[in-house]
C-alpha cells in the first residue's frame, strides 16, 4: 500500500505533545509527514516545519492556510492531527472533516457538549473518521486488561478505581508560565482544568477497560492555588451503565507524583491493577489464589496485547509506542477504506468522536455537580440518552 500523507496543526518547537505524535506517526512507516501549521507564530511554524523536512509550500503559517493548501491537492493529507489549545479544537476539526480529511484530535475534543455533538454528526455525515487521542489506551497491557474483562476472567466488574495525579503545577511561582497558565484560563481551557486535562484520560480508560459508559457522577473540585479560577484537584464518584461503581482522583498539585495514571478493576472473581509509569506489568489477583504478574511481551496473552506489543519482553515500553498503536489503528482503517473494505473492529480500537462527546458531557456534568456540593448529575450526552 502506498504511504498515507499526514499533517499536524500545533505541536511546534518546544511543545510537550508534538514530539510524541511525530514519533508515533512514523513508527510503522504508514505515514509520511508532509504538511504542518505548527506554531501560533506563522514564521516560527514555517521554519520549524521545514527543519523537520516538510517542503516550503506545505509549511503553513496557520491552519486555515493549511486547509486551503491541502483540500484540493491530488496528494492531500489523509490524516491531520490537531494538537492546539482546547478552545480551537472544534473549529479546526470540523473544517478538516468537511474537507474529507480524517482527524485525530487531542483531548478534550471540544469545549462544549454542543460542539462535541456537532463533530460526531459531522463525522457521520461526511463518512470521515474523527478520532480522539486517548493515547494511553494504546498500551499493550491496557488492551490485555480490556480483553480479560471482556472474556470474563474476573467475572462481573463491581468496582473500578482510576487516578491521574501529578505535581507539576504545584508551584505558585510558576503561575504565569505560559505552558501552565492557559490550562487554568477558562477562555482557553473551557469550564474545567485538571479534570478536563487529565481526569478524562482516567475516566475514558475506565470505560475502555470495562466496556461500560459513565451514566451519572458526583464531583468535588478544588483550586488549591487560590489564584486559579479553574480546579487543580478533583474527586469524582461515578456509576456506569453496566452497574459498576467508579472512583476517580485527579490532581496537578500532588508534589512527588510524576505522571500518576493508574487503574484498578475489581470483579467477582478477580482484580487487575496497572500503572502507566510501570507499563510492562499487569497485576492479576484471582479470587482465593496468589498474585500473578503478567509481563508485556510474554507468550499466551490476548491477540489485542500481542498486536500492540512492539518490543521483546523485558524491554521498556513507552508512551510514543502506545500512541503509535492509535496511529496504526487509524492507518489500517484508512487502508481498508481505499479498497472499500470494512476495518476489523477487533483491532480498530482507536477512540472516536463518540468517546470524545461522552468525555465532554462528563466534564460539564462534573462542573455542575461540583458547583452544587457534589449532587449526582446525569453524565450521558443528550445525543445518547
Amino acid at each position: 500500500m502506498k504511504k498515507l500523507n499526514w499533517g499536524m496543526i500545533g505541536g511546534g518547537n518546544g511543545s510537550q505533545i508534538g514530539p510524541a505524535h511525530r514519533l508515533a506517526a512514523g513508527l510503522d512507516g504508514h505515514f509520511s509527514f508532509v504538511a504542518g501549521a505548527l506554531d501560533h507564530d506563522p514564521a516560527a511554524g514555517r521554519a520549524f516545519a521545514q527543519s523537520l523536512g516538510i517542503a516550503a509550500d506545505r509549511a503553513y503559517g496557520d491552519w486555515r492556510e493549511m486547509l486551503e493548501g491541502e483540500r484540493n491537492r491530488a496528494d492531500k493529507i489523509d490524516l491531520v492531527t490537531v494538537a492546539t489549545p482546547n478552545a480551537t479544537h472544534y473549529e479546526i476539526s470540523k473544517a478538516f472533516l468537511q474537507a474529507g480529511i480524517t482527524v485525530l484530535c487531542e483531548k478534550p475534543m471540544t469545549v462544549t457538549e454542543g460542539e462535541a455533538e456537532d463533530l460526531v454528526l459531522t463525522a457521520r455525515a461526511s463518512g470521515v473518521i474523527c478520532a480522539v487521542n486517548y493515547g494511553y489506551t494504546g498500551y499493550a497491557l491496557v488492551r490485555h486488561m480490556r480483553a480479560m474483562v471482556a472474556r470474563g476472567d474476573i467475572g462481573r466488574v463491581r468496582l473500578v478505581v482510576a487516578e491521574f495525579a501529578h505535581g507539576h503545577h504545584a508551584d505558585e511561582a510558576d503561575a504565569n508560565n505560559p505552558r501552565v497558565r492557559w490550562r487554568y484560563d477558562p477562555a482557553q481551557a473551557g469550564v474545567s482544568a485538571q479534570f478536563a486535562d487529565c481526569g478524562i484520560h482516567a475516566l475514558h480508560m475506565a470505560s475502555f477497560v470495562t466496556g461500560q459508559d459513565v451514566a451519572k457522577l458526583s464531583a468535588d473540585f478544588a483550586s488549591c492555588l487560590p489564584s486559579r479560577v479553574l480546579e487543580d484537584d478533583a474527586m469524582v464518584n461515578f456509576r456506569m451503565d453496566g452497574g459498576t461503581v467508579g472512583r476517580l482522583w485527579t490532581s496537578s498539585v500532588a508534589i512527588g507524583r510524576q505522571h500518576g495514571l493508574a487503574i484498578q478493576v475489581f470483579g467477582e472473581t478477580g482484580g487487575l491493577r496497572w500503572s502507566q509509569e510501570q507499563p510492562n506489568q499487569l497485576f492479576y489477583m484471582p479470587l482465593g489464589q496468589r498474585l500473578q504478574v503478567i509481563e508485556r511481551g510474554e507468550g499466551n496473552l490476548s491477540p489485542e496485547a500481542d498486536r500492540a506489543s512492539r518490543v521483546t519482553v523485558g524491554h521498556a515500553e513507552g508512551m510514543p509506542l502506545a500512541f503509535g498503536n492509535i496511529y496504526r489503528d487509524l492507518a489500517e482503517s484508512l487502508f481498508a477504506a481505499r479498497v472499500d473494505r470494512a476495518p476489523d473492529p477487533a483491532i480498530s480500537l482507536f477512540p472516536t468522536a463518540e468517546d470524545g462527546l461522552r468525555s465532554i458531557a462528563a466534564i460539564h456534568a462534573a462542573v455542575a455537580s461540583a458547583a452544587q456540593d457534589g449532587v449526582w448529575v446525569d453524565a450521558r450526552p443528550a445525543l445518547f440518552r
